[in-house]
């Protein structure tokens, strides 16, 4: 077991800047660090979860992006970055002028994380190792990075980020099209072409996105399983929409770290002919053909 965690943070990573974000600094894993190379059973003996802290995912950078180049989202505000991760959206958060950031996240090496990054950049955020869902809170704006990656977690985080709408709260969405983003829910109003790392995240470029949650309801039942590409958005709630069974996802990695590869739905037009079988859109050929002057 490890017990000095931030001891461990600092031996096992390096001091990089995020790609998109480069005016901040994190404790980072790359392929020059042993942390890189580990299998999850390797971690399993270590007592160490996924090192998901150790990584500047794309969603993550994309709503710290945006936070930097709008901080009047949260100036002067009470933030919670929830999923915090290596603690980039809270930090970013901070140095846009929010008087507080709270950065939550369930994994003890996560909040340690966030406490050393927030030190390299020369602020200060608290730290919470509890489950914000469900709950009530007394933050003004709500940031969430990349959490819309499994099928059970997605519809509990929409549907209490459309109660913290409902309670006058500001909340952002920040992920590259994974699986489960409800993504008909929501408008995207930034968008942002992130290098990332092939080995975990299947591509080399990714689009992440801003998403501006203007949640206004949510139907019982699973979360919406429109499959993105890699691109992390900002979005804000547009319509509701019932959508099939969503298949499942494959995980070459941890489940976070996997994105699904298929490509972005282009238009209405090309949504309404993927839902269409093959062999009903052969028989509309056929009767076109047949038909034509």
């Amino acid at each position: 077991m490890i017990s000095d965690i931030p001891a461990f943070i600092r031996e096992n990573t390096r001091v990089l800047a995020p790609s998109h974000v480069p005016e901040l600094s994190l404790y980072l894993a790359d392929d020059a660090v042993s942390l890189w190379q580990l299998t999850e059973d390797q971690l399993g003996e270590l007592g160490l979860p996924p090192p998901f802290w150790a990584f500047a995912w794309a969603g993550g950078q994309a709503l710290a992006r945006y936070i930097l180049d709008h901080p009047e989202t949260v100036r002067g505000k009470t933030v919670m970055d929830v999923a915090s991760g290596s603690g980039l959206v809270a930090i970013a958060a901070m140095k846009a002028g929010a008087r507080s950031t709270l950065a939550i996240d369930i994994d003890a090496f996560a909040s340690h994380a966030a406490v050393l990054n927030a030190e390299l950049n020369s602020v200060v955020v608290e730290t919470s190792g509890d489950d914000p869902v469900g709950k009530p809170t007394d933050a003004e704006v709500i940031l969430v990075g990349d959490l819309f990656y499994d099928r059970d977690l997605a519809p509990r985080v929409l549907a209490w980020l459309i109660e913290q709408q409902a309670a006058s709260k500001t909340v952002l969405i920040g992920d590259p099209g994974r699986t489960y983003l409800p993504r008909d829910q929501l408008e995207q109003i930034a968008a942002y072409d992130i290098p990332v790392t092939r080995a975990l995240e299947d591509a080399e470029v990714k689009r992440a996105g801003a998403l501006d949650a203007a949640l206004k309801s949510w139907p019982a039942g699973p979360a919406s399983s429109i499959r993105a590409n890699r691109h992390p958005l900002i979005f804000r709630h547009a319509r509701l929409r019932h959508h099939r069974k969503p298949r499942p996802e494959r995980h070459a990695l941890p489940r976070r770290a996997h994105c699904s590869a298929t490509g972005f739905l282009q238009a209405s037009a090309h949504a309404s002919r993927a839902r269409t079988s093959k062999p009903a859109r052969k028989r509309a050929r056929t009767r076109a053909r047949r038909t034509a002057p």
